[in-house]
C-alpha cells in the first residue's frame, strides 16, 4: 500500500536505490584476453537520439551492479569497445534490448557472452508505485471524516453567526487579473446572472494548487512533471491557464472603468504600473537563491504574466468601442467576436509574425523551422541548435548567463541553456491571454446559461481540433508539435481548448447547477498572488517541506507534496475568513 519493498535482496541495498531506480546485474564471462564492455542506453522519451555510454564494465569482473533510471522505458546496447559518448546505429555492437521497463526497487540480471548472445531476466520483481494513489486516497476520506465530525461538534456545541459577504458584482474592479480580489459569495438563483461568476474563483484556485503541488515535486511522477521537450504533461497545464483567466478577467475590468468615464490615460498608467510590479516581483523572486547580477536570470513566470497583461489590456483599452446590438441574426450569433474585430486584427497579425519568424528565419548554422531541444537530437547534428530561432533570439537579447539554466531538455538531450518563459515566446503568449479575453467578451455579451455554456464549447472544440491539425496529433511528427518551452502555437491552442473546457465544466456545477460550491479551491483563487510569492520563498522551509528518512519513494514525496498544497489552501482560508485580499 505505500510501495514498501525489504531492505536487502542478494547483498544489494534497495533502500539506498532512488525514486524510479533499479539494480541492473550485469554477468559476463571472464575468459583470458577479454575486453571490457560498454553498457549505451536510449530513453524512450528522448526522439530521435543516438545511444549514450552509461558505464564501463570491466573485464576483470564476473559481475557489476549498476543503478539505472527506470523511469521511462529504455533501449539497451553492449558494446566490447568504447565508442565515444554516443553510440549509433551504425556501431557494431554484441547485443541490445530494444523496449526495456525497469520497475522501481526492481533487481534484474544480465548475461552478455562474447558470442553476442545475452538474457534478460528480473529477479526481484518491481513494486507498484501507484498503489500510493490508493492509500492517500484513504488518508484524505478518513481526514475528511474526521474534520465533517469535528464540525457537526461544533454546531451542537455553539450557534455559529453567519458570515457577511462583500458585493461582487461584475463590474468591479476587483476583477482586473488572474491574480485579482474574488468575488466572495454563491450567486443567487437566476436564469440570467448579473453577479460575478465563482467559477472563475475556482478555475483559478484550481491552477495555483496544481501548480503547488508540481512545483513541490508532484510525487516525481514523470507525466507529472513538466515535459521534456515535446507533449503535454499535468504541469504543463498551469501557467497557460492562469494566462487564460487573467484574459478573461481584462474586459470585465476594463469595461467597468471605462463605464465609469475613469480616463484611458489613467488606466493605461495602471496597466502600466501592474506590469511593471509583477516584471519586478519575478525578478526578485528569480534572486531567491542570491542576488548575483551577473547570471540573474532576467525572465520568468511574472515577467511573462507582465508583458502579456500589459499588451492585451493596452490593445483592448485602445480598440475598444461600444457594442451596438444588431438585428442580423448571424451577426448577434457572434456579438462576442465581433465586439473583438481590431482586436483579433492586431492580434492575429502579430501571431503571423511570430509564424514568419519561427518558420523562414534561421538560427546561424541551423536548419530553418528547427523546432527541436540540439543536443543529441537528431542524432547529434545540430547540438548548438536547442529551441530553434527562439532560443537563438532570446541568446543574443539576454545572454545564456541571463536565461534559465536547467532545462529538462538539458538532461535528457544534453542541450544548451534554454529559458521557456523567454522574450521571443512572448508572442504566442499574447495569443494564449487573448482566448482568455475572447472568454470574458462572451461572458459580457450573453447573460444566458446555454449561450455561454455553447460558445465556451465550440471554442474548445475548435482550438483542440486546430492544435490536433498543426501537431499532426502526435507528440513529435506534426508541422508544430505541442510544446510548452517553445509555447509553440498548437500548445497554445491545446491548452486553451482544455481552459475553455475546465471553465465550462465549473461554471455549469457552481454557477448554473449549483451542486459544487468551488470549495476547497475557490479560497485559493481568492488570493493567488499571495499564495504564488508565499511558496515560492518558504519552498525549503518547515512547516511546507520536510524530510524524513531517505524519501526515496512516490508514497513519501507525494505526500509531502500534497501536505505542502493543503497547507497553503489553509493559509487561505484563513485568508478569506479575516475577509483579506491582497492585489498587486
Amino acid at each position: 500500500m505505500i510501495e514498501y519493498t525489504e531492505r536487502f535482496f542478494r547483498g544489494l541495498d534497495l533502500w539506498s536505490l532512488a525514486v524510479d531506480e533499479a539494480f541492473l546485474n550485469v554477468s559476463r564471462s571472464t575468459t583470458a584476453g577479454g575486453n571490457d564492455y560498454y553498457l549505451y542506453t536510449l530513453s524512450a522519451e528522448c526522439d530521435k537520439c543516438p545511444y549514450t555510454k552509461l558505464q564501463r564494465i570491466p573485464a576483470e569482473k564476473e559481475h557489476s551492479v549498476l543503478k539505472i533510471d527506470g523511469a521511462r522505458r529504455l533501449a539497451l546496447r553492449f558494446l566490447d569497445r568504447d565508442v565515444g559518448k554516443y553510440s549509433f546505429d551504425n556501431d557494431t555492437y554484441l547485443c541490445q534490448f530494444s523496449d526495456v521497463s525497469l520497475g522501481e526497487f526492481g533487481v534484474y540480471d544480465v548475461s552478455v557472452q562474447a558470442n553476442g548472445s545475452c538474457t534478460l531476466v528480473t529477479a526481484k520483481e518491481p513494486v507498484n508505485i501507484y498503489l500510493p494513489f490508493l492509500t492517500i486516497a484513504l488518508l484524505a476520506i478518513a481526514a475528511i471524516g474526521l474534520v465533517r465530525l469535528a464540525r457537526y461538534g461544533l454546531r451542537r456545541s455553539r450557534i455559529q453567526s453567519p458570515v457577511t459577504q462583500p458585493d461582487t458584482t461584475l463590474g468591479d474592479a476587483a476583477q482586473e487579473d488572474a491574480f485579482d480580489k474574488p468575488s466572495h459569495s454563491e450567486p443567487p438563483a437566476q436564469s440570467t446572472p448579473k453577479k460575478r461568476l465563482q467559477s472563475l474563483d475556482t478555475f483559478r484556485g484550481i491552477a495555483i494548487m496544481l501548480m503547488i503541488f508540481v512545483n513541490s515535486g508532484g510525487g516525481q511522477y514523470w507525466w507529472i512533471e513538466h515535459a521534456t521537450w515535446n507533449g503535454l504533461h499535468v504541469a504543463d497545464l498551469v501557467f497557460p491557464w492562469f494566462l487564460f483567466i487573467m484574459g478573461v478577467c481584462v474586459p470585465i475590468s476594463l469595461r467597468g472603468q471605462l463605464n465609469r468615464n475613469v480616463p484611458r490615460r489613467v488606466i493605461l498608467s495602471n496597466i502600466a504600473v501592474r506590469s511593471l510590479k509583477l516584471f519586478l516581483i519575478g525578478l526578485c523572486l528569480n534572486s531567491i537563491n542570491g542576488p548575483t547580477v551577473a547570471n540573474l536570470r532576467i525572465f520568468g513566470v511574472l515577467q511573462r504574466f507582465g508583458i502579456a497583461y500589459f499588451v492585451v489590456s493596452t490593445v483592448y483599452l485602445f480598440c475598444h468601442e461600444e457594442a451596438v446590438a444588431s438585428q442580423n441574426r448571424v451577426l448577434r450569433a457572434g456579438e462576442d467576436i465581433f465586439r473583438l474585430k481590431k482586436q483579433w486584427l492586431f492580434v492575429g497579425l502579430l501571431t503571423i509574425l511570430y509564424l514568419v519568424v519561427i518558420f523562414f528565419v534561421a538560427e546561424p548554422g541551423c536548419p530553418r523551422a528547427y523546432f527541436g531541444p540540439g543536443g543529441k537530437h537528431l542524432f547529434n547534428a545540430y547540438p548548438n541548435c536547442t529551441g530553434g530561432i527562439t532560443g537563438y533570439i532570446d541568446r543574443v537579447v539576454l545572454g545564456v548567463a541571463h536565461l534559465y539554466q536547467h532545462p529538462t531538455a538539458r538532461y535528457v538531450y544534453d542541450a544548451m541553456p534554454f529559458d521557456p518563459e523567454g522574450p521571443f515566446g512572448c508572442l504566442p503568449t499574447i495569443l494564449q491571454v487573448f482566448l482568455g479575453l475572447q472568454c470574458g467578451s462572451t461572458i459580457l455579451a450573453y447573460t444566458g446559461h446555454r449561450q455561454r455554456l455553447v460558445r465556451f464549447g465550440v471554442w474548445s472544440a475548435l482550438l483542440g481540433l486546430l492544435a490536433g491539425a498543426l501537431c499532426g496529433f502526435s507528440k513529435n511528427d506534426g508541422w508544430i508539435p505541442v510544446n510548452k518551452n517553445l509555447w509553440s502555437l498548437s500548445y497554445v491552442l491545446a491548452t486553451g481548448s482544455l481552459a475553455y473546457l475546465l471553465l465550462a465544466l465549473c461554471y455549469y456545477t457552481i454557477d448554473v447547477k449549483r451542486v459544487w460550491s468551488g470549495r476547497p479551491f475557490v479560497y485559493a483563487g481568492m488570493n493567488a498572488i499571495v499564495l504564488y510569492v508565499g511558496h515560492t520563498i518558504f519552498h525549503k522551509m518547515l512547516p511546507w517541506h520536510w524530510r524524513i528518512g531517505t524519501m526515496n519513494t512516490h508514497f513519501m514525496l507525494t505526500l509531502e507534496a500534497l501536505w505542502n498544497t493543503v497547507l497553503w489552501n489553509l493559509i487561505a482560508l484563513y485568508l478569506f475568513k479575516r475577509k483579506m485580499f491582497y492585489n498587486l
